[in-house]
């Protein structure tokens, strides 16, 4: 009877297959939990950075065509420091808006018939704007940018809604989401935001 218990046993070649299989089997749940974890970190440190320094949108509209059109992607940047020409993301009615920056607050802001823009007596040379107009404007002229504020302008003047119209006025800086920076998509388009 004995001799049959010791037939039933495995050998140790067996025995050693098996402890090497096992071993294996959890250095690869061990590796496979390991770059789980890795890759959580990484997507948890980029919406981070996405969230609070680099938002990145997506446009929806025309008041900024021809230089950004319905569906591009762009990168922004988070300051509290706007100049003139710089196309900045804010939020109006849970909709997000881009616009450029004329002008920033205590400057005065003058649009005539034809479309040209002048700040403080200085008309503006706006090599982004393909077709001048007043377009959408119920505010009064010469018209003085308020405390904290900014004036903003679609490039697509004619079917832009933005601070000409009092429904948007003037954005409050800490209002603005970000600077844009980048277009990402289309990638044939990519590249610095003019």
């Amino acid at each position: 009877m004995e001799d049959e218990q010791l037939r039933d046993l495995p050998s140790m070649s067996l025995i050693e297959q098996e402890r090497s299989r096992l071993n294996y089997r959890h250095r690869y749940y061990k590796a496979i939990r390991s770059t789980i974890y890795v890759l959580v970190v990484v997507a948890a440190v980029a919406v981070l950075i996405a969230t609070l320094f680099l938002p990145v949108f997506q446009i929806t509209g025309t008041s900024m065509e021809p230089n950004m059109n319905d569906g591009d992607i762009v990168i922004a940047v988070k300051t509290t420091n706007f100049q003139q020409g710089q196309v900045v993301g804010f939020y109006f009615n849970n909709k997000l808006l881009l616009k450029r920056v004329i002008a920033t607050q205590g400057d005065w802001v003058e649009i005539d018939e034809d479309g040209n823009v002048t700040v403080n007596g200085t008309l503006l040379d706006e090599p982004y704007v393909i077709e001048k107009s007043l377009g959408i404007s119920d505010i009064e002229y010469p018209y003085q940018v308020p405390d904290n504020g900014v004036f903003v302008l679609g490039d697509h003047r004619a079917e832009s809604v933005d601070s000409r119209s009092s429904l948007i006025g003037c954005v409050a800086a800490d209002e603005i989401v970000g600077h844009v920076i980048f277009k990402v998509w289309p990638f044939r388009d990519a590249g610095l935001v003019d």
